[in-house]
């Protein structure tokens, strides 16, 4: 209503104006005198200013019919279209501005303007190569899936936009969370287009997502050799894949292609930890176990972490808590002053009834900011085995019950904390994102409290029938008790 008043409105001061124009025109003196042939014509300033429209009508009305003649002769010499195309020619116009307005529209989130634009550029073009495309989107903005997905079909029809209609079906399926059928559009789409950097990272993830590792590597390599990945990105994330390769196999039989899996993913990224870890365990379990040795050596000296130091302690098992120590000052000497370092010695002299030697390890770990459980934990074991009264062993246990963990396996795109490694991670769904370092989260509590004493919980066995001996196997139990306690704890719902 607002809107037709408002036209009216217009309308009638278009046409005051003009009557306001006309009327000084009249009341104005001179005009335009013309001779034509030896007569003269003069015309008053009304007349000439119609004269001029007329003149201008008559120069546009010669074109168009010179036009309309030039098309017909056309025709008549066998150009079956050139009629139908001089009388389309404003149509396509009108076409193409609503196809104009319509990309505007959706560009701007307007989807009903988008989707009424697109439905008279339908109309008009009848170019559907043209705008299915717009159709189908702004019917996905206005929530008509259906439409979508019909018109998505439609485009998968033809030969130029059968990859548009397949990546539009595709991300339909992504939304309803359809993975499987969301893979086999991926490799359709890959197929079509084995180039397109946005269908590779899709396939990637459904097939980490999905554990096709085989798969997975396969589109990991077309990303390499289409130019979309760096080289050093793509050696890391080829180890991730050889490794989570071996780990399947490792969970169905210990196999010599498990091993040889294992193996080539620590030679694809040597500073990967997990690989690192189960390529020695290959070669333990191949008798090679100075091999295995030789590698853990390396990896330490990339990153000490306790996962190498159980493997290390896989080397030679059946040594005895004094041979360990002085193999493991092999590992010492690289990085002596870092707190994982620090920490292994003082577990290693503490397996041993070296309690001072362990003291004297972890030196000044407890008065750091960033200390941790673990340090907390072993000032414990040190004081029951020097023979320090149950208070103090309580306060120091105490004190490792309310500090950080210290560095886990953290998500960098989500901020979970896993309590060990996978290839992806399983609350966001993300690809090789997990890096070993401390998080401000709320933390994991194994059951076994392993993360606290990682060899001393572990498989290392002590024969010594010692007092002492029996005081941390005291302190030990304490430990995996208050951890299971707290696990417990953990899990009963917090009041709101």
């Amino acid at each position: 209503m607002l809107w037709s008043l408002l036209k009216i409105l217009v309308f009638v001061a278009i046409i005051a104006l003009l009557a306001l124009g006309a009327g000084f025109l009249m009341e104005t003196t001179g005009g335009v005198q013309i001779t034509v042939a030896g007569t003269e014509y003069t015309l008053g300033p009304l007349q000439s200013v119609i004269g001029f429209l007329l003149l201008v009508g008559a120069v546009w009305l010669f074109f168009k019919l010179l036009t309309l003649l030039i098309a017909t002769l056309k025709f008549l010499n066998g150009d079956e279209t050139a009629l139908s195309r001089y009388f389309d020619r404003g149509r396509e116009k009108r076409g193409y501005q609503a196809l104009a307005d319509g990309l505007m529209a959706l560009a701007s989130g307007e989807g009903r303007v988008a989707m009424s634009k697109a439905a008279k550029a339908e109309k008009l073009l009848q170019n559907p190569e043209l705008t299915n495309l717009l159709v189908a989107q702004a019917a996905e903005m206005t929530g008509d899936t259906k439409k979508a997905s019909e018109t998505y079909k439609k485009l998968i029809g033809d030969n130029a936009t059968r990859f548009v209609g397949v990546r539009g079906v595709l991300k339909q399926k992504l939304s309803e969370g359809d993975d499987d059928t969301a893979l086999k559009l991926a490799e359709k789409a890959l197929a079509i287009k084995p180039r397109h950097a946005e269908t590779q990272d899709i396939l990637l993830g459904l097939q980490t997502k999905s554990q096709d590792w085989t798969g997975a590597r396969s589109t990991l390599t077309a990303k390499l050799k289409s130019g979309s990945l760096p080289r050093d990105v793509y050696k890391r994330r080829d180890a991730v894949l050889a490794l989570s390769e071996a780990k399947d196999i490792l969970s169905d039989t210990n196999s010599i292609e498990a091993q040889e899996r294992a193996i080539e993913a620590n030679k694809l990224s040597p500073d990967l930890v997990p690989a690192a870890a189960m390529a020695a365990r290959a070669y333990i379990a191949k008798g090679k176990p100075k091999n295995a040795a030789r590698l853990l050596k390396k990896a330490w000296d990339a990153q000490p972490h306790p996962d190498l130091a159980h493997a290390f302690a896989e080397v030679a098992p059946d040594e005895s808590a004094a041979e360990r120590v002085k193999r493991f000052a092999v590992l010492a000497k690289s990085h002596p002053q870092h707190m994982e370092t620090r920490l292994v010695i003082a577990e290693l002299h503490v397996v041993a009834e070296d309690f001072p030697e362990a003291r004297r390890a972890l030196g000044d770990l407890v008065e750091r900011d960033d200390v941790d459980a673990r340090t907390y934990t072993l000032m414990a074991a040190i004081e029951r085995g020097e023979g320090a009264s149950d208070a103090v062993v309580q306060g120091w246990l105490a004190k490792a019950l309310a500090a950080p963990r210290g560095p886990q396996w953290v998500c960098d795109n989500c901020n979970e904390i896993l309590p060990e490694w996978v290839p992806v991670c399983p609350n966001c769904g993300s690809f090789d994102t997990l890096t070993w370092k401390s998080s401000s989260t709320a933390e994991v509590t194994t059951a076994t409290g392993a993360h606290m004493l990682p060899l001393i919980v572990g498989s290392l066995e002590d024969k010594s029938e010692s007092v002492e001996e029996e005081a941390v196997e005291a302190t030990q139990d304490e430990v995996i008790e208050v951890a299971a306690e707290e696990a417990t704890a953990e899990e009963q719902p917090r009041p709101s």
